[in-house]
């Protein structure tokens, strides 16, 4: 009968599976990994808040494919959020952690990585709904969007508590892994491959939905008015989604590769080795987003720009703080009616 450990802190299970934590972080090095993490957490929730913010208060944004947009923002914003956690709660202070509070702490982190894979899929949807109808924005109603919304994060908060709900290793200590010493190899395995399979799907649909909206704009071309950069609007902003996309794929592939190597229970390979700077570089990912919006959404950075300006206005006199609003170029809006209409004749 197996004897299950639940009374236990992570100490025990750390040296149960041979996994080895940064007991010398402590002095200048605690300070200096504490000072760069608060640095880069700060600009993490500074970026997708002013993602969010734009969003909110551009109504040129007030589109099914942008509000998807902003909780793609929110998911990396929480993930900013687990990644203070995480700070606080790694080192030498994983080991008296407690097997509730390492589940919060891993469970964070997963949530995140759900909630992102979660919102590209639902932004795949509504490309693929608005690229059937060859129109800029899909039809989807502000409540489907919600619905959309609110699945997308109950999804990847049970995904996230599956561990916690009892596939684990805390009732069998030989299948405990060694990067994540109370869970299951078997499990590793499950989230790794499930993941990595999704992103595959992901790129090959998204290379399909573009090769398709090319060869569209391509033959309706001859037959439309207007401005080619009117006409390239919908493939503008499937660029933007296939950016964001690739980018979240080279971020958290190598660190989903070693998690499926340690479930693999692979010996000779030296994980621990490689683990935090693959953490790093899925924290790089939730800060590289909003750079991609702006500087591939012309619209987005206008509104970035009138943000800021309105911030230092607000500081320096009411009277200009209550005339200055956010009113970016007309390009997207214009473009949008435009190609809608052209495509109708």
């Amino acid at each position: 009968m197996n004897v299950c450990h639940y009374e236990k802190k992570m100490e025990f299970f750390y040296n149960h599976s041979n996994s080895k934590t940064e007991d010398d972080w402590s002095g200048a090095r605690l300070i200096i990994i504490l000072v760069f993490g608060s640095i880069f957490c700060f600009f993490i929730f500074l970026s997708n808040a002013m993602v969010i913010a734009a969003v909110i208060t551009n109504k040129r944004f007030h589109f099914p494919f942008y509000y998807l947009l902003a909780n793609l923002a929110a998911s990396d914003f929480f993930a900013g959020i687990a990644y203070v956690y995480l700070m606080f709660n790694t080192g030498p202070v994983s080991k008296t952690l407690t097997v509730h509070r390492w589940f919060l702490r891993q469970g964070l982190l997963d949530t995140s990585l759900s909630a992102s894979l979660a919102n590209l899929l639902v932004i795949a949807l509504e490309r693929y709904i608005s690229v059937m109808k060859m129109t800029v924005h899909s039809d989807l109603t502000k409540r489907r969007v919600t619905v959309l919304i609110i699945m997308v994060w109950a999804v990847s908060i049970f995904m996230a508590a599956v561990p916690s709900l009892g596939w684990n290793c805390i009732c069998s200590l030989d299948d405990c892994s060694i990067l994540a010493p109370i869970y299951s190899r078997s499990y590793l395995v499950f989230w790794s491959v499930s993941n990595l399979l999704v992103f595959f799907i992901m790129v090959v649909a998204y290379m399909r939905i573009y090769m398709y909206v090319k060869k569209k704009i391509i033959v309706l071309s001859p037959h439309t008015k207007g401005s080619i950069s009117r006409k390239r609007t919908p493939i503008k902003l499937i660029k933007t989604v296939m950016t964001v996309l690739g980018v979240f794929v080279i971020c958290w592939t190598p660190g989903l590769v070693v998690l499926l190597l340690d479930g693999l229970h692979c010996s000779s390979c030296r994980l621990l080795d490689v683990k935090q700077w693959f953490l790093q570089l899925a924290m790089l990912n939730s800060i590289i987003n909003p750079i991609i919006y702006s500087y591939k959404d012309q619209e987005m950075r206008n509104t970035f720009r009138n943000m800021i300006s309105c911030g230092r206005n607000r500081g320096r006199t009411n009277s200009t703080a209550l005339s200055c609003s956010i009113e970016p170029n007309r390009s997207t809006e214009e473009s949008c009616i435009s190609f809608h209409k052209e495509v109708k004749a």
